[in-house]
């Protein structure tokens, strides 16, 4: 019973952290002892101690000795890494998806998440669309029916995450064709493995190239 209650309280801190940071009310650069930390959470040192050293392995702070926790900003060459990456994990993913009998929830979900997608850009609501847009990808990660390839997808949109939507309100715009997601959607439901996984990692590697622009047109260096 004590370790399931410390491994409740370790998880709560885990996630109250990486939402706040996620969501930009930790910025890049903030940086805290980790007893200050621990207050700010109303909790003791040992669960939020074991929470940001996750949050280190997920690349989402820095753990600085007798300095407490930094939260790490995101580099260009950051993203171009992580999104070559996405690109094949996520085309790999599709592919996995494409080839099994994925879940009636979950095709459901996506269809459903689509719909309000499309809702969203036809009323110009660009941050509504980029939680619908992150929301998609991540369920894409799901459906592949492979826990380690859907853990290694969340874990680097969980890096690019707040990249994405201060790029994406630089540009006011999907980074890449909206349409792809329906194709990609398509293609899991016709069993398409081949079209899948090539949308897939094409819409990636097109955000990309609009990431890197906009971030050289702003003058950015990180995010």
């Amino acid at each position: 019973m004590l370790a399931k209650a410390k491994s409740t309280r370790v998880d709560n801190a885990y996630e109250r952290l990486k939402a706040e940071i996620l969501n930009g009310e930790l910025p890049p650069g903030f940086q805290a002892p980790e007893p200050d930390i621990a207050a700010r959470l109303g909790m003791s040192r040992t669960p939020v101690r074991e929470a940001l050293i996750r949050l280190e392995a997920e690349g989402l702070v820095d753990l600085i000795p007798r300095r407490g926790a930094k939260v790490l900003a995101i580099s260009q060459k950051d993203i171009c890494e992580i999104f070559e990456i996405l690109a094949e994990l996520e085309g790999l993913a599709v592919k996995k998806a494409a080839g099994r009998e994925v879940p009636c929830f979950l095709m459901q979900e996506l269809e459903k998440l689509l719909s309000e997608a499309d809702a969203a850009l036809l009323q110009d609501d660009i941050e509504h669309w980029a939680e619908l847009d992150d929301r998609f990808h991540r369920l894409i990660a799901q459906t592949c029916g492979n826990t380690r390839l859907e853990a290694e997808v969340i874990s680097l949109l969980n890096q690019v995450h707040r990249a994405n939507r201060v790029l994406l309100r630089l540009n006011r715009a999907p980074a890449s064709r909206a349409d792809d997601h329906r194709k990609i959607f398509e293609a899991i439901r016709a069993g398409r493995d081949d079209i899948g996984s090539e949308v897939a990692r094409s819409h990636r590697l097109a955000g990309l190239e609009t990431m890197k622009r906009l971030l050289q047109s702003s003058g950015l260096s990180q995010v």
